[in-house]
C-alpha cells in the first residue's frame, strides 16, 4: 500500500509540473500567481488524503465536496495531458524534421498557445461527455448453452454487477439507476464481483437496504475485491452481507440444485494475509466434471492450473480502463479488458466492464455495465 501511495503521488505530481509549466509558458505567471497556481495544484494533488481525512473526522458534505473536485480535477487533467502529450510530440517531430532538412517546417507546426488551448477544450469536453456516458448504464446480454443446465430447468439466468464502488459519489441515485437494471432481468441469481464499496463506510445507511431489495431466488454471491481491503475488510464484509450477498472467501456452494457457485478473495487481500489458504486449483477440484462451475475472481487473472476446472469466470476490476486512452495501458496488463474470451475446450472468462467508476465520476469509450448471462439447456452431443 505504502509503495502504491509513492508511486501514485510521484505520477501524479509530474502530471500537476507538466500541466503548470505549459500553463505558465502560455501566460506568463508572475510570482504571485504562480504562487496560486501551485497552491490549487498541491491540494488537488491531496485532495484523495484530504477525502479521507474529513471522512475520518464526520465532515460528509466537506469531503464529499472534495472528492467530486478533487476525482473531476483529475479526470480532466488526464484528459488534458492524453491530448497535450500527442500535440508535444508532433511539435517535436516537426521541429526535429526541419534541423534534419535544415529546413524552416514551422508552418506545419502547432503554436504554443494552440497546444495549450486545444488539449484544455477537448479535455473539457470530453469529460462533460463521460460524466453522462458514466451514467449511462447499459446491459450486457451472453448466452451460453450447456448441457450441464438440467432440461428441466431450461434457463438460469445470473445477473452481475461489478465495481459499483459504492461511497462518496456513488450514492442512492446511481446505485438506484444499477438496480433498476439488475431488477429488469429479473435474476435467479445476482453476484457482485468484487469493489462493491469504496474507502470509508461510516455513512452509507440505506444503500444496503436498497441492495437488499433485490431478492433473486436462488440467492445473492459476492467475493471480495481491492477497495474492500482499502474501506476496512471487516467493515466492507458486514456491509456486503447486511446488503444480502453470500461472501465466499475460498468457498463453493451449489445454487438452483445444479451450479456451482465458487468465490475467491483478492489478490491483495491475499497479499495481506486475511484471505483463507485453499488454493483456487484445490477449491474447483473438489467438484464433478458433470457440475457447470461459475468462478467468481475479482481480478480477470487467470491460474493456468484453474483453467478446464471451471466453466465460466466471472471477473471485473480493468474497468476497461473506465477513461480512454488509459485503456491502451491497461490493456498491457489484462488482455482481456471486457467481454468474453474463451480460455479453453471448456473452461470461458467474462469481465464486465463495472457498474460504477473508481475516482472520478468519468467514463470515456466504457460505458457502465450489468451483465446478464443466460445459461441455457443444450442436449450434449
Amino acid at each position: 500500500m505504502t509503495l502504491f501511495l509513492l508511486t501514485f503521488f510521484l505520477i501524479y505530481g509530474s502530471m500537476h509540473l507538466y500541466v503548470f509549466l505549459k500553463a505558465r509558458s502560455v501566460f506568463a505567471f508572475n510570482t504571485l500567481a504562480s504562487i496560486v497556481v501551485a497552491l490549487f495544484m498541491l491540494a488537488m494533488i491531496f485532495a484523495p488524503v484530504i477525502v479521507r481525512l474529513s471522512e475520518r473526522a464526520g465532515l460528509e458534505a466537506f469531503a464529499r465536496l472534495a472528492s467530486y473536485a478533487g476525482y473531476m480535477w483529475l479526470g480532466i487533467l488526464f484528459l488534458f495531458i492524453s491530448v497535450a502529450l500527442v500535440i508535444d510530440v508532433y511539435r517535436l517531430t516537426v521541429h526535429a524534421s526541419g534541423v534534419m532538412l535544415n529546413k524552416d517546417l514551422s508552418s506545419l507546426s502547432v503554436s504554443k498557445n494552440s497546444a495549450f488551448f486545444i488539449p484544455l477544450s477537448l479535455a473539457l469536453l470530453f469529460s462533460i461527455y463521460g460524466y453522462f456516458e458514466a451514467k449511462d448504464i447499459r446491459t450486457e446480454t451472453i448466452v451460453i448453452p450447456t448441457p450441464k443446465i438440467p432440461a428441466e430447468t431450461g434457463r438460469l439466468r445470473i445477473v452481475q454487477i461489478s465495481d459499483v464502488h459504492i461511497g462518496l459519489i456513488m450514492r442512492e441515485e446511481r446505485l438506484r439507476r444499477i438496480l433498476r437494471h439488475v431488477k429488469g432481468a429479473n435474476p435467479d441469481i445476482l453476484v457482485s464481483t468484487g469493489d462493491l464499496v469504496d474507502g470509508q463506510l461510516d455513512n452509507l445507511s440505506g444503500l444496503s437496504e436498497m441492495l437488499q431489495e433485490v431478492r433473486p431466488r436462488f440467492g445473492k454471491y459476492a467475493v471480495t475485491g481491492n477497495h474492500e481491503l482499502y474501506a476496512g475488510l471487516g467493515q466492507a464484509m458486514n456491509f456486503t452481507e447486511k446488503a444480502g450477498f453470500r461472501l465466499l472467501r475460498g468457498e463453493a456452494e451449489i445454487a438452483a440444485g445444479s451450479i456451482v457457485i465458487a468465490g475467491v478473495d483478492d489478490s491483495q487481500v491475499k497479499a495481506a494475509g486475511l484471505a483463507p489458504t485453499i488454493t483456487e486449483t484445490a477449491l474447483l477440484s473438489g467438484f464433478p466434471g458433470d457440475r457447470f462451475i461459475m468462478l467468481l475472481k475479482h481480478r480477470p487473472l487467470i491460474d493456468p492450473n484453474s483453467t478446464g476446472l471451471f466453466d465460466l469466470q466471472l471477473s471485473g476490476h480493468v474497468h476497461k480502463g473506465q477513461i480512454f486512452p488509459f485503456s491502451i495501458i491497461t490493456w498491457f496488463y489484462y488482455p482481456t479488458q471486457a467481454g468474453l474470451a474463451q480460455l479453453s475446450a471448456r473452461s470461458w472468462l467474462y469481465v464486465s466492464r463495472g457498474s460504477g467508476t473508481w475516482g472520478p465520476p468519468i467514463r470515456l469509450l466504457s460505458p457502465p455495465e450489468v451483465t446478464v448471462i443466460d445459461l441455457i439447456h443444450e442436449d450434449a452431443d
